[in-house]
């Protein structure tokens, strides 16, 4: 039922569905007394997009990108179209450490409250590589940067959401691709290793990291009834620059799947849905496609190993923090 629904543009129990534009599902919603995180691969994509639409709705945006330039060319498009638009670039290198830590020192400088945490921007499908600190970079980069950023942040979010009053919201940006993954889902014991390694199986295991580390945390706030919420998604297949590396087989496989196809503005609804819509509120721990919440893989849902990898993520970050 869900693949119908996708193909052919029908809404869900939301309202929205695979058809809906991030304009569309953020229509009447004033955002003007939040302010937003969004980590973004560069100039175009789904985190411009989700970037301007926030604004638009007139929430303060920093957009945390590798590129600064890129990422000051997103800015400027986004001030042609909104003259309004509050918007901010910082550096931000998720696959080292102490550019993720310099972020955050960046960040609190400005003394600003912090609502929404937008963990976006990843890499997809590339050859074997290692990250600063020698982890393989799909697992370092779209899943442990992100780990390492929500943590580092998370007291500046409780202090926002304590004493505002307004609930704090975070998502993981994860994908379906979360379904195909290593045996057992996350190699805890070859995380490195190069000889087995499979660039889509590394993508999925990545992704399938952003579900349990959202379902975690959402744990763990729940059972300290901390008033901020953790969702993941999948935004849908995008043809966007995060494929540069399998663009001749992603042209192939669109030709034969592209009635779910997505361009860019239905690709950032989902994010913008549940970082936004009111009828989100409260909800956590949840995984949504097309503006709706659906059921993730059986691994996605195994609390012992959302609780294996939340050991496993610190371990490997606090074996990279500063010696004091």
């Amino acid at each position: 039922m869900g693949i119908i629904l996708s193909m052919s543009g029908m809404a869900g129990p939301s309202g929205f569905g695979s058809a809906s534009t991030a304009e569309q599902v953020t229509e009447g919603i004033d955002a003007s007394n939040l302010t937003a995180i969004v980590t973004a691969g560069g100039s175009s994509g789904i985190g411009l997009e989700t970037a301007r639409v926030l604004a638009l709705r007139k929430a303060r945006v920093i957009i945390a990108a590798r590129n600064l330039e890129a990422a000051n060319k997103a800015k400027q498009l986004i001030l042609q179209g909104n003259g309004a638009a509050r918007v901010d670039i910082f550096r931000l290198d998720l696959c080292s450490p102490e550019s993720i830590r310099a972020f955050v020192d960046d960040f609190t400088a400005l003394n600003l409250p912090l609502n929404i945490l937008i963990n976006n921007a990843g890499i997809m499908f590339c050859p074997y590589q290692l990250s600063d600190d020698q982890i393989e970079m799909q697992f370092a980069t779209n899943h442990l940067g992100h780990f390492l950023l929500t943590n580092l942040l998370l007291n500046k979010m409780k202090e926002t959401a304590r004493e505002t009053g307004i609930e704090g919201r975070i998502l993981n940006v994860s994908s379906i691709a979360h379904r195909y993954t290593y045996k057992g889902g996350i190699r805890f014991d070859a995380i490195n290793d190069q000889k087995s390694y499979c660039d889509k199986k590394a993508y999925g295991q990545s992704k399938l990291a952003n579900i349990l580390h959202a379902n975690e945390l959402s744990r763990r706030f729940q059972a300290d009834g901390v008033k901020i919420t953790v969702n993941s998604l999948h935004p849908g297949v995008i043809m966007t620059n995060l494929m540069r590396h399998s663009s001749l087989q992603m042209q192939i496989l669109r030709i034969f799947t592209f009635p779910i196809w997505k361009n860019i503005p239905q690709g950032a609804a989902t994010t913008c849905y549940v970082a936004l819509h009111p009828k989100v509120r409260g909800k956590s721990g949840k995984y949504f496609v097309d503006c709706n919440e659906w059921a993730p893989s059986q691994l996605a849902k195994d609390e012992d190993l959302a609780k294996q990898l939340w050991h496993f993520s610190t371990n490997l970050v606090d074996s990279a923090a500063p010696q004091k």
